[in-house]
């Protein structure tokens, strides 16, 4: 009953409407008692050679109303418990969903994506039951058993009564012993879940290289290896679940022999009529539900138990990304000061940047190249505040970033991943994603900027295709032309290209880089790339290897350092000489 506890706060929240889903039971359970009772007096005045057509119409009259009274107060009952049910996990499911959207870059790193959404769904469905499920469950066979009961101690035998609900303690013992193990097996079988889950997603995703790499046959049988410990972990919960209905059965069986041997001997010594046995008889049938009823109610509970508990762990999690109490709602603008002592990552070895610091001047551009791992990415994502703990600050317009609130920092923030991620919509929706208000013209400007809008015109639908899953249906330039044209729509203060031109040809890119340099020339930017050339006009470069700052300069002063960048600009330029000569 533990799980009634925890969800208090729920019912607490909704007692009105679970009160009148209780009473609507009651008042079901009332006019229950009703049927057994005609039936009873049916067979004793047929018993007596009494019955008249006056009488059966009265007794029909009588079932008549019962039925209707059912129907009525059963739809009351559904329409309380089960709506309080849906708002419960709607409730969840909007705090889980929320939840997600707050969470930072190391939550992402510990929960994989299909074990979240095992939590969005399999646990919060058995939440749920317990809301409806469970609380129905509950009141009705305390209620209908109840008032069941009193009906046969006061209608007909008190002895008899006592006699046959002698062996119904037992079903208590037998729903707590069995409701324990199936809590347990129940958690291991959502985890397990969980871990299919995980590789189903995994493996829809990367279907093109499984298929390229022809590991679809072993990708088949780790699948199918991981669903057969899913079954076998699901065949214990079954065996557990299994065991109640039978042990209930069994118990009522009892209950029926008790009834009919000594009911049978209170007639024959006239203690009690025939039609009292009947009627008898018809309320401990109607017993049968609410002893079905405990057992199913024990299931329903430790399930709901152990998603609970499943759910609570991941929303006790907290973000290391704090909001300041009075942060700042307006959005960032001015020079950036990026100031890293150093910054390691979570449970890493080394420290990802060590002395980093520049000063970029509102409406300049930064370039930044290195080797892979060299650090690029990692000042992208202090600068988003994927990661908050690090020693050194970073200020946007004079102020620390950090005292911005998520909305006003982001808000003045375009940034183009080196993952370009689509959603499953038109071209259109994917480019004004961050401004949905934007109106078809500035969608076009947005991808003409981007040079990509001649490509769209050839599309079947032109800006109303429907690019599909992770955009599958476009190139990889034409997907890194698409994010820039999202994230260059709303005009942001900063602009952040994560190696974003790595997709496109160099003609391309020039004709991209020449139109943010004319349409965002009183905006900042930052250009992170391998291929040089996308950098050359920065007013600054920074090279950096293994976290640290190894040249800075401009285009020309790091090709008369000659180091790395001017090794690496004279390789460049010979490779697309000889592309060029292969061409030709």
């Amino acid at each position: 009953m533990g799980i009634f506890k925890k969800l208090g706060w729920y019912f607490r929240q909704e007692f009105k409407r679970y009160a009148i889903g209780v009473l609507c039971l009651l008042l079901v359970a009332l006019v229950n008692l009703i049927p057994p009772k005609v039936i009873g007096a049916l067979v004793d005045t047929m018993a007596k050679r009494n019955l008249t057509m006056d009488r059966l119409l009265l007794f029909l009259v009588a079932l008549l109303f019962a039925g209707i009274g059912q129907y009525l107060f059963r739809y009351g009952w559904r329409n309380a418990i089960w709506g309080g049910a849906a708002k419960l996990e709607k409730t969840l499911r909007t705090r889980l969903f929320w939840h997600f959207m707050k969470m930072d870059a190391t939550f992402y790193q510990k929960h994989r994506t299909g074990d979240l959404m095992a939590h969005a769904t399999n646990d919060l469905n058995a939440i749920q039951n317990v809301a409806g499920a469970g609380i129905l469950t509950l009141f009705d066979s305390v209620i209908t058993g109840g008032t069941t009961i009193i009906a046969m101690i006061f209608f007909v035998d008190w002895r008899l009564t006592v006699l046959a609900i002698l062996p119904m303690p037992l079903l208590a013992v037998m729903a707590r012993q069995l409701g324990m193990r199936l809590h347990h097996a129940f958690g291991k079988a959502q985890a397990a879940f969980s871990r299919l889950n995980d590789k189903t997603q995994e493996s829809v995703s990367g279907i093109k290289v499984i298929k390229t790499f022809g590991q679809s046959k072993e990708d088949t049988a780790d699948f199918n290896q991981l669903v057969d410990k899913t079954v076998a972990i699901n065949k214990r919960v079954n065996f557990f679940d299994g065991l109640f209905d039978p042990t209930t059965s069994l118990i009522m069986g009892l209950v029926y022999v008790i009834t009919i041997i000594y009911g049978s001997h209170l007639v024959m010594t006239s203690q009690i009529t025939i039609g009292q046995l009947v009627s008898f008889i018809a309320y401990v049938a109607a017993l049968v539900w609410p002893m079905f009823a405990i057992g199913r109610l024990f299931n329903v509970l430790e399930r709901g138990n152990a998603s609970y508990d499943r759910i609570d762990k991941l929303l006790a999690e907290t973000s290391s990304i704090q909001i300041a109490p009075q942060a700042i709602q307006t959005p960032a603008h001015g020079d950036i000061r990026f100031k890293i002592n150093q910054f390691s990552y979570p449970d890493a070895d080394s420290a990802a940047l060590v002395n980093v610091h520049f000063t970029l001047p509102a409406g300049k551009t930064l370039g930044i190249v290195g080797r892979v791992g060299a650090g690029k990415s990692t000042i992208f994502k202090l600068l988003l505040r994927e990661f908050d703990r690090y020693d050194g600050e970073i200020e946007f317009g004079g102020i620390n970033i950090r005292d911005y609130s998520l909305d006003a920092l982001l808000d003045a923030i375009g940034y183009v991943p080196q993952d370009n991620f689509l959603f499953s919509t038109t071209v259109a929706d994917n480019i004004r994603f961050a401004s949905f208000e934007k109106d078809a013209q500035a969608v076009e400007a947005a991808a003409s900027e981007s040079a990509v809008h001649d490509d769209i015109l050839k599309f079947t639908a032109g800006y109303q295709t429907m690019v599909g899953e992770r955009g599958v249906s476009l190139s990889g330039g034409q997907k890194q032309r698409l994010a820039i044209a999202r994230a260059v729509i709303t005009s942001p203060e900063l602009l952040i290209l994560d190696d974003a031109l790595s997709a496109v040809d160099a003609k391309t890119e020039a004709a991209i880089l020449h139109n943010l340099h004319d349409q965002r020339a009183d905006k900042t930017t930052i250009i992170a790339a391998h291929r040089l050339s996308s950098v050359m006009h920065a007013d600054e470069i920074l090279v950096l290897e293994d976290g640290h700052v190894l040249e800075r300069g401009t285009h020309d002063q790091l090709l008369a350092n000659d180091g790395w960048y001017a090794q690496m600009w004279a390789k460049q330029e010979l490779e697309a000489k000889l592309g060029g000569e292969a061409n030709a």
